[in-house]
């Protein structure tokens, strides 16, 4: 195994072994420069098709935060207002019209979407899922810290920010700088011949 493209182990703690799921966040904006750096490390992370199906919404002024605490379960309005940044990670039913530019060396590939429900929705969830994490990712290496969630009506929130649009929202997540003050104990997590099988 070369070790030319491994990452140092402060890099592991950043993305993995350190970083935690935040409900409580200082008062320290996040940037639009941020936010676009942030999608700028994160879109290169691979779709099936190179079919990147996300779609993403952040939602950081106080208006926007009002409209978005409408469709949040109760106990996921206090920590998500208090947030810089909430991000609605969505996908994009309509992903395969993107395809001739973002898969230009198979021309038909539209067509491999185009008419099937079932394999768009397959497709735009699993990629858009995907993509969010690399989000997360993204985030993580700019400093910033996350707090995904599901907890919210998900048709409110396709009415309130996708009305016009064939886009389906996915999960929310918090973004900017984590407070650890109520962090409790990391949760366990399952050991390699819990969850693997190498056949």
């Amino acid at each position: 195994m070369t070790d030319q493209k491994i990452l140092d182990d402060r890099a592991f703690d950043v993305l993995f072994r350190e970083a935690r799921t935040f409900n409580d966040w200082k008062t320290t904006d996040v940037s639009e420069v941020l936010l676009r750096a942030t999608y700028d490390l994160m879109k290169f992370g691979p779709t099936s098709a190179n079919s990147c199906p996300a779609r993403f919404v952040f939602v950081k002024s106080p208006e926007a935060k009002g409209r978005l605490k409408l469709h949040l379960d109760a106990g996921n309005q206090a920590k998500t207002m208090a947030a810089p940044v909430t991000a609605i990670i969505a996908y994009d039913m309509k992903f395969y019209d993107q395809l001739p530019k973002l898969f230009p060396h198979a021309p038909d590939a539209r067509s491999w979407f185009a008419g099937n429900d079932e394999k768009i929705l397959d497709a735009a969830f699993r990629n858009g899922s995907l993509q969010g994490a690399y989000l997360m990712l993204a985030a993580r290496a700019l400093g910033l810290d996350c707090g995904p969630m599901s907890g919210f009506d998900k048709a409110g929130v396709k009415r309130e920010f996708f009305p016009d649009e064939d886009v389906e929202p996915n999960f929310l997540c918090n973004i900017g700088y984590g407070d650890p003050k109520n962090l409790f104990p990391r949760s366990p997590r399952l050991d390699f011949d819990e969850a693997c099988e190498i056949v």
